[in-house]
């Protein structure tokens, strides 16, 4: 399986249309969740969630990176500075650690066909490569670690801690059983 990672440009925009689907990942949602306030997420969800997200795409914001399989677009991982997802700061198991400047990864959306392919550790990787060649020096995460071993997919949309552990991810905090605050601590 040929795997190439790229950030999401306009040029993009139609393949993150088509892994997103018309549902937009889960529930209208297009990956603006952590970018808005509830009122403002909830009043925009569905199409108008889309066209925010096309906006910001369009302006050349810094949103996250897709991964292709064999050409296929196959996944989606958000991430951006942590000041670009003003959701976080209102959430008590989300909210910031520390002063430190970091990037945060907000959401994978991992296409049906290719799921349990190891493709969201192969993805995670690209994107710490590419917050780094941005010039972060940590980025973070809040992932799931189910409590039974496993959970359903449509709760794993901000990855599994098992994942980011093999990637370099450490545990810097616990707000919740099932969600540690995990940082990568680039070298």
């Amino acid at each position: 399986m040929g795997v190439e990672f790229f950030p999401l440009t306009a040029e993009r925009w139609l393949d993150f249309e088509r892994l997103l689907g018309k549902a937009g990942g889960t529930g209208g949602c297009w990956c603006m969740y952590w970018r808005l306030t509830n009122k403002d997420y909830e009043a925009h969800k569905g199409e108008g969630n889309r066209q925010i997200m096309q906006a910001l795409v369009n302006r050349g914001e810094v949103l996250g990176i897709m991964a292709y399989v064999d050409g296929t677009p196959a996944g989606w991982c958000s991430l951006a500075p942590r000041e670009r997802f003003p959701r976080l700061a209102t959430s008590r198991v989300f909210k910031q650690f520390d002063e430190q400047p970091v990037w945060t990864i907000v959401c994978f959306f991992i296409a049906k066909a290719f799921r349990r392919q190891k493709l969201s550790a192969k993805l995670l990787r690209a994107a710490v490569d590419y917050a780094q060649q941005h010039g972060a020096q940590i980025v973070e995460a809040c992932p799931v670690e189910p409590q039974y071993g496993t959970a359903p997919e449509v709760f794993m949309w901000t990855g599994i801690a098992s994942t980011f552990k093999q990637v370099g991810f450490v545990e810097v905090a616990r707000r919740s059983e099932t969600r540690p605050l995990m940082r990568y601590y680039v070298k």
